[in-house]
């Protein structure tokens, strides 16, 4: 019989095996970035477990994925994922799809992780005024960026994306598409593939929309702003 003791250990190693497991990574260019914040900073509205699973799990795929779809080519591996993802209709055949899914998602989650993990409430300065300018207010912004992920069929994101000019526009992408292929920059985005919401909200898109709002990190995303009228924003 397992005493007590060594059966309270064996349970709190296996709950800790489920919640934070280690994945292998294939050897490469591209690494997991680590959350920003704590698993449980965007509760309640997003639950620590989901948080931890969407990182540690799916996102740690992409990036073991692209790593293996190019360690046998050297030249594209040493290109920056966002120059990669630009010139994705000039990648070989053999790797094109692997680089548009999982390079796709690395760069996509890479985004995602930046812009939560605030206390939500309002843009404000420069950001504030470019969205009154584009959209009509933020108010607008969100019933449109809220329509647009619910609306968007299967997989996929609601994006708000900028240009060198500070323009914003509003656009859903499919699976792990980014405007990054276009040549494009996006300023904020949200995640609308069931695994980012199915543990707490189930078939409840609408909901998880609304909530996420509620961990919208804005200081972040008004320095991606900055970035992206500078010519320095990334991914």
């Amino acid at each position: 019989m397992i005493s007590l003791t060594r059966r309270h250990a064996l349970i709190a190693t296996a709950t800790t095996m489920f919640v934070r497991p280690v994945f292998a990574q294939a050897t490469g260019p591209f690494t997991l970035p680590p959350l920003p914040y704590a698993a449980e900073a965007n509760e309640p509205h997003i639950d620590a477990q989901t948080m931890t699973i969407h990182h540690d799990r799916h996102h740690a795929a992409y990036v073991s994925n692209l790593n293996a779809a190019l360690k046998d080519h050297s030249a594209i591996a040493a290109m920056s994922l966002q120059n990669i993802l630009a010139k994705l209709t000039e990648m070989p055949d053999a790797v094109r799809t692997a680089i548009r899914n999982n390079g796709g998602g690395h760069a996509n989650h890479s985004m995602f992780w930046q812009v939560m993990g605030g206390n939500g409430g309002k843009p404000t300065g420069d950001l504030a005024a470019a969205i009154t300018r584009d959209f009509g207010d933020f108010d607008k912004l969100k019933e449109a960026f809220n329509r647009a992920g619910l609306t968007q069929f299967g997989s996929g994101w609601a994006m708000v994306t900028v240009d060198r000019a500070g323009k914003l526009a509003l656009m859903a992408r499919p699976n792990q598409d980014t405007p990054l292929m276009e040549g494009g920059r996006v300023l904020f985005g949200n995640d609308v593939w069931e695994h980012a919401y199915y543990l707490k909200y189930q078939n409840r898109r609408a909901d998880y929309l609304t909530a996420w709002w509620n961990v919208v990190n804005w200081n972040m995303i008004s320095a991606r702003y900055t970035a992206a009228r500078a010519g320095t924003l990334e991914i």
